[in-house]
């Protein structure tokens, strides 16, 4: 899960098919829905149903008389034909959302059903036979509800083992016509997979549900995850203790429609006024595991992903080349603390969230990450990225956090800057640093260029491990002469840890430290 490359996967451009008998260059959605033709019938606890049959070669629609033996399953088309379905919530949800299914129609319906209750449309269509994609009779089912009977134009996608390949077939080839994905024990196309990358820039939110004996768990569902969670998209993961690839769903399927109905309407998350179209956005969560028991199964799920914990928006500067290069990065809380308190961070900010960046971000801060080019961090870069946060309102005292090395370019650019820094967190530190562009040059080393900030007051926090070999050759040499400056240092450390953390982090200290200083 850890497999970087898996986030620089070369995403291909999408394919639009185009038919003969509805353009998919769709127009606007009615506000309300227009009636369906021809003979309903009665699905589970009472729903209207409409079946259709469809001409393969046409793709005309016409109203079709199911046979009675049916009951709520779904019969083999006629030779040149397909089966088509619809059926109608009893209240209907504003937005005219729905639901499509491509594959096992009424297997395990409890979902459909849940979402019929809360206002969705329910929608099938026969799937293409054999290692087929979903062809130009999809686009004609999809125009068909969307334009003629004013469905909205992203349905949800609902798919179980064949049903995921063709929801991520048909998907990551029209990304922008869909809500969110619900996959359960997935299948999906290697070729597929190298196409995810289209969803994930069309923010299409997606929740995998898979057993922990299932073979596709390790083959499609977590290669998925991987490369959803790498690549910033919202990618949520139940996975069953004790199952194979039946049964699929949830007895009680409340997670799941939870899920699909959060997600049917579009965002409406304003961009901070700092953001220009130069900025792109993806999420920050981290992926650990919640056991989370499941009565009615008698068993337990693991389920990670922004389902199950909190979510940041993030938000990326692209830079001309990006070759070598990372640009300021930004994560927004969900409400900003007063005074608009923000962390200057050296380190780029990877995927997988840390508790302490998660922990400040719910009590308000915003986490800023300088940019980083191919030569290394700048003064000039590091300026405007504070010039840009404070011409915006931010504090003009931000907390400057450093890891490692990077803990050193925060001294380097907080010594050059006592006045705008109001205190400094520094994880395993080691005290030197690479920064072009300071004026006047730091010619020693930086624990020899301490005084500036004890005489501004800065307050300093390092959390080390016992056997890191920087605690003794820089922390404990830096804490001796800033104290002898008369200035705050605090030395944690984390017995029988190495430079590199193996245990979970409290973050307690850190963000007290953090919050209690800054201003």
């Amino acid at each position: 899960m850890k497999a970087k490359s898996l986030a620089h996967l070369v995403f291909s451009v999408f394919s639009l098919f185009s038919t003969d008998c509805w353009s998919l260059s769709v127009s606007r959605a009615a506000e309300t829905s227009i009636p369906f033709e021809g003979e309903k019938t009665l699905w589970h606890e009472g729903f209207e149903r409409f079946d259709y049959v469809m001409d393969d070669e046409t793709f005309a629609i016409a109203p079709f008389k199911r046979p009675d033996t049916e009951k709520f399953a779904v019969g083999n088309p006629a030779k040149g034909q397909r089966r088509c379905i619809v059926v109608l919530p009893k209240k209907v949800a504003p937005g005219n959302p729905w639901s499509w299914q491509g594959c096992y129609w009424d297997h395990q319906p409890q979902t459909e059903l849940e979402l019929l209750r809360r206002g969705f449309y329910i929608a099938f269509i026969t799937p293409d036979p054999g290692r087929q994609y979903p062809g130009k009779q999809w686009d004609a089912w999809y125009a068909y509800l969307t334009e003629k009977h004013g469905l909205s134009r992203k349905p949800a996608f609902v798919g179980m083992s064949k049903g995921g390949v063709n929801e991520y077939t048909w998907a990551t080839s029209n990304p922008d016509k869909v809500s969110c994905i619900y996959a359960d024990n997935p299948g999906i196309y290697p070729e597929d997979i190298l196409r995810i990358g289209e969803l994930i820039k069309h923010d299409v939110p997606l929740l995998n549900v898979c057993g922990t004996l299932d073979f596709v768990l390790e083959k499609n569902t977590k290669v998925i995850e991987n490369i959803y969670h790498q690549g910033g998209g919202r990618i949520s993961i139940m996975i069953k203790e004790g199952t194979g690839h039946h049964p699929h769903s949830l007895i009680d399927p409340k997670p799941i429609a939870d899920f699909i109905e959060q997600h049917v309407q579009p965002a409406t998350t304003a961009r901070p006024d700092l953001v220009d179209d130069t900025f792109t956005k993806s999420y920050y969560y981290n992926t650990e595991n919640a056991y989370i028991y499941l009565p009615k199964e008698d068993t337990y799920a693991a389920c990670r992903g922004p389902q199950f914990t909190p979510c940041y928006d993030r938000y990326d500067k692209v830079l001309e080349s990006t070759f070598g290069h990372t640009g300021m990065a930004l994560l927004v809380p969900k409400t900003a603390a007063a005074g608009k308190p923000w962390v200057f961070r050296a380190d780029r900010i990877g995927r997988d969230a840390s508790a302490i960046d998660l922990a400040l971000l719910a009590k308000g801060y915003y986490i800023v990450a300088a940019p980083i080019t191919g030569g290394g961090p700048t003064r000039k870069e590091w300026d405007e990225a504070y010039k840009l946060m404070t011409d915006h309102g931010f504090s003009k005292k931000p907390a400057l956090e450093g890891t490692g090395a990077g803990a050193g370019e925060a001294y380097a650019w907080a010594i050059q800057n006592p006045d705008k820094v109001s205190c400094i967190y520094g994880e395993n530190p080691a005290m030197r640093t690479i920064m072009s562009g300071n004026q006047p040059p730091l010619k020693t080393p930086l624990v020899d260029n301490l005084a500036a900030l004890a005489k501004t007051g800065v307050p300093i926090l390092h959390v080390c491990g016992s056997l890191d070999p920087w605690l003794d050759r820089d922390t404990r040499v830096a804490e001796k002469k800033y104290k002898e400056l008369g200035g705050n240092f605090t030395v944690i450390v984390r017995q029988g840890e190495g430079h590199f953390s193996t245990k979970p982090q409290d973050p307690k200290p850190v963000v007290d430290f953090i919050v209690g200083k800054g201003n």
